[in-house]
């Protein structure tokens, strides 16, 4: 009887060492396969309490909501005697990615991931201008290379023609800096080293570093 009874022991211990290693594989994934939120997010202090409350809540908003991800981002951007100012509380991640997903990521980089289109943009962040203006400054040899990448510009309503004043003139709307500065926010972070083994080439391919 006491033989049968430690064997029973043993089993149950068997079982539950089982369980857990079932359990360590499973972790992460609901019986679908779907993701859910991690039992245990990782909580990193910052020195700066807002931010930490800020980031509590975005876990709470994961776990509650069962998102990928989210985030929270606000920002200002000056120039021209113009003012942008955003706040974006708690934009979930899978909405992001599936910005990329449908394609939309594509066609909106595919209209600016031009050098000149960038050059002509970022000059009309900083103040608007005319056409000949845009010449002289942004370095282009004739008016017909503006108007090129000025059309897609002003198609997508990144830019528009400023309706008074001097006709002809030209800025971004003011609801359109925001998701650019945002943009080069997202490149500068790819780009930062840090804790990167890779770079970016001039060419927009990666290349490890050596």
């Amino acid at each position: 009887m006491e033989t049968v009874k430690q064997e029973l022991e043993n089993l149950k211990k068997e079982m539950e060492m089982l369980k857990a290693a079932v359990s360590h594989l499973t972790d992460g994934h609901s019986a679908t396969g779907a993701k859910t939120p991690p039992s245990a997010p990782v909580r990193e202090p910052h020195p700066d309490p807002t931010l930490n409350r800020i980031m509590e809540t975005l876990n709470r908003t994961i776990e509650q909501e069962n998102r990928t991800g989210s985030i929270t981002y606000l920002g200002v951007f000056a120039s021209g005697g113009r003012q942008s100012n955003w706040i974006r509380s708690a934009v979930s991640t899978d909405d992001l990615i599936a910005l990329a997903e449908d394609g939309t990521a594509e066609a909106i980089l595919r209209c600016i991931g031009n050098q000149d289109r960038l050059t002509l943009l970022l000059a009309l962040m900083r103040k608007p201008m005319n056409v000949a203006a845009m010449v002289e400054s942004c370095g282009f040899r004739t008016t017909g290379q503006v108007y090129h990448h000025l059309r897609p510009l002003l198609a997508a309503d990144l830019v528009y023609e400023e309706e008074h004043g001097e006709r002809g003139v030209y800025a971004v709307r003011p609801y359109r800096v925001q998701g650019i500065i945002m943009l080069l926010a997202g490149v500068a972070d790819l780009m930062d080293a840090t804790y990167s083994r890779g770079s970016f080439t001039l060419s927009g391919e990666a290349s490890p570093m050596e």
